[in-house]
């Protein structure tokens, strides 16, 4: 009996970058295999939910994928659209019961792709969109300098001003979008010594990963981590030479950029430390750094350096991971708010880490948390897709602001960047007085006694 996959999948066409002669990904095709096509994973594929459409779902791009590997199929536009409108969130491999690694497929694939046709992933975008992309936000230094103006005019009411007046609908379409991305950002605390003593008793000797747009656009979660683990008895070393994890490079199938970001961090918290067995753990607190970085073994395993690959994955923790092994300091502050929680894909799906931000929060004195209705489906941020698919990136967006909403909370918390971005961004049009942060600004208001504006003006 044929299977729904298998009815769906487009036909050939003359409409083709590939035939049977081109050269072939670098899939293990045993892990196609692993697929047995039970539909498991289509319930929790989120362009599957909105589409309907089988070849929108894991199960029908592994179709799709499995079938241009055997010649069956043309690599067609129509096989392309499908595997793009793909956010790579991974909640199929949460899903599904046989194990099916699709993260494995869906990036050899895509990189597959882009190798046959030079720069298709970033073609819809502007030069300009490209280069802040792939030039300016892998820089923690670049991306600050070229958000000064930004965080000028909203310190000074410009941008208040801009906004009212209607002035920035004089923006092209392009930068109108990512403007419209950006959140209120507070004063950058500029720069963190290499070293910060723990406080009390030392517990553990840590490494802080700082990223590079989580740096420069919330620099108040990154100051709240440092401190949260000086709090914890962690002393904290913060390398200088460390760069972007390479994760926006990967994902965008510039695999040989990514490999050189990989090494370069390898390299850099290798220094200093001819005993890397004194090291307890390098700490990250975006999700998507610490899906990539926890990848570096297998992004590593044909270079120089795949052994230092393999010590830095083995040495790589969330934050909520690392301090709920540990065993948190209980906080004092009381934050009397009810508040609910998002599972950022790249720390639920990837990294399988779910429970230990939620136990991190119930620890906080007075703070209510509520179950979110689809808290495991993306938000639609999914690194550079809401630019590269702006559409679904927007029906996404609306469907977990809507969810977010029908909780009644003053708060909702998730564990990366490109998330809090993308939910604040479509909470404005919904509840702007809905507090959008990291768990551990949580945590450390509650450690400190010192809140936000937004949470005071709850509060008061």
């Amino acid at each position: 009996m044929t299977s729904t996959a298998e009815q769906t999948i487009p036909s050939k066409s003359s409409n083709t970058l590939q035939n049977i002669s081109c050269p072939q990904p670098k899939i293990d095709y045993e892990l196609i295999l692993d697929c047995v096509h039970c539909g498991l994973c289509t319930a929790s594929c989120p362009t599957y939910l909105e589409t309907g459409n089988e070849a929108d779902s894991p199960r029908g791009r592994i179709y799709l994928m499995r079938n241009v590997i055997d010649g069956r199929l043309d690599l067609n536009q129509d096989v392309q659209n499908h595997l793009d409108l793909c956010l790579n969130c991974r909640a199929c491999e949460t899903a599904c019961p046989s194990g099916v690694q699709y993260g494995k497929l869906i990036e050899p694939f895509r990189l597959h792709m882009e190798h046959l046709d030079r720069g298709r992933m970033f073609r819809s975008l502007t030069y300009l969109q490209r280069f802040l992309l792939m030039k300016i936000f892998p820089s923690r230094l670049l991306t600050r300098l070229a958000l000064a103006p930004v965080r000028f005019m909203q310190w000074s009411g410009i941008d208040w001003t801009l906004r009212k007046s209607g002035a920035l609908s004089l923006l092209p379409k392009s930068m109108q979008t990512m403007y419209g991305m950006l959140p209120s950002m507070t004063a950058h605390y500029g720069q963190l010594p290499e070293w910060l003593p723990a406080e009390g008793r030392p517990r553990a000797r840590v490494a802080l990963f700082l990223g590079c747009v989580a740096d420069a656009i919330y620099p108040e979660t990154q100051l709240a981590t440092a401190k949260v683990l000086q709090k914890n008895g962690c002393d904290v070393w913060i390398p200088r030479q460390q760069v972007c994890c390479g994760a926006l490079h990967y994902h965008a199938a510039h695999e040989e950029q990514a490999q050189e970001l990989a090494m370069q961090n390898c390299q850099a918290f290798a220094k200093n430390f001819e005993q890397p067995g004194d090291l307890d753990a390098i700490i990250i607190n975006a999700a998507g750094c610490g899906a990539m970085i926890k990848d570096y073994a297998h992004l590593l395993h044909d270079t120089p350096l795949a052994k230092q690959g393999e010590e830095f994955t083995a040495k790589a923790k969330d934050i909520s991971q690392f301090l709920m092994e540990l065993g948190p300091i209980s906080p004092e502050h009381p934050l009397p708010i009810t508040a609910t929680y998002h599972d950022a894909c790249h720390l639920r799906h990837a990294q399988q880490i779910a429970q230990p931000p939620r136990q991190l929060l119930q620890l906080i004195p007075e703070l209510k948390l509520l179950p979110l209705p689809e808290s495991e489906i993306c938000c639609g941020a999914a690194g550079s897709y809401n630019l590269t698919q702006p559409e679904m990136a927007k029906v996404l967006g609306d469907r977990k602001a809507d969810n977010i909403r029908k909780t009644g909370a003053q708060a909702v918390f998730m564990g990366n960047v490109g998330c809090l971005l993308q939910v604040a961004r479509h909470l404005k049009s919904v509840d702007p007085s809905i507090w959008v942060a990291h768990p551990i600004d949580a945590l450390w208001a509650s450690y400190s006694g010192e809140f936000p504006e937004i949470l005071k003006k709850q509060l008061n």
